[in-house]
């Protein structure tokens, strides 16, 4: 699931930033370059935490796993100014007030994160829910690589649900099915941390751009400009 997660994001991002970037004609604050490399520096982590668990390097998986938690940190306060530059970036193009609602996601999607990741931290010494933790962590900060799948498949409609939701969350339902073939049942921490990640992704998609969700991504916006 590690390396599924890191070859996700890497294709997710393929067309909208490291192409570019090879070919010099990205450009960006720095802010999002930053962001970038706490992001995908806590994928490269999970992957390395999984392969030290597996060759039993355990000492060297708990020094990293202190360090992982400066890594969660910086994607959480990065993210969201890398949010507030997306929704810039959507105002100058004429996206109108709907750009606005974008930027309310990424704090609800940071949050959420980082609430996973000291959720997997303190349930460290119990590695049947640590480890479910963390992977849940990674599943919600691939949302935006997910979302970029609708450079690949413009003919999709409603990218924001088929992609935002149904692919983001079938990693969810993958680790449920394996979970109940593997033991017989799925672990509560899959099961209802899971669930909620679901249920708070569908409410977003049903809130996003009403009146109420428009005014306070607004009043977010102009506090941190």
């Amino acid at each position: 699931m590690s390396l599924l997660a890191l070859a996700v994001a890497f294709t997710g991002f393929a067309k909208t930033f490291f192409i570019p970037l090879a070919q010099k004609s990205f450009t960006a604050p720095p802010i999002i370059h930053i962001h970038g490399v706490f992001a995908f520096g806590w994928l490269f982590l999970f992957v390395t935490q999984n392969f030290l668990i597996h060759s039993r390097n355990y000492r060297t998986h708990q020094m990293l796993g202190f360090f992982g938690l400066f890594i969660a940190g910086g994607v959480l306060v990065t993210m969201v100014p890398a949010g507030a530059v997306e929704v810039s970036r959507n105002l100058r193009e004429g996206a109108g007030e709907s750009a606005y609602s974008t930027g309310l996601g990424v704090v609800t999607s940071g949050l959420l994160f980082f609430l996973l990741v000291l959720a997997g931290i303190a349930q460290r010494k119990k590695p049947e829910a640590h480890k479910r933790w963390l992977l849940l962590s990674v599943i919600v900060v691939l949302w935006p690589a997910w979302f970029r799948f609708r450079h690949y498949f413009p003919g999709i409609p409603r990218p924001d649900f088929w992609f935002g939701v149904v692919m983001a969350d079938s990693l969810i339902l993958v680790a449920w099915i394996r979970d109940y073939i593997k033991t017989g049942r799925i672990h509560p921490v899959l099961k209802y941390a899971g669930l909620f990640i679901i249920l708070e992704q569908c409410a977003e998609i049903l809130m996003f751009d009403n009146p109420n969700w428009r005014s306070l991504a607004k009043s977010l916006y102009h506090f941190l400009h």
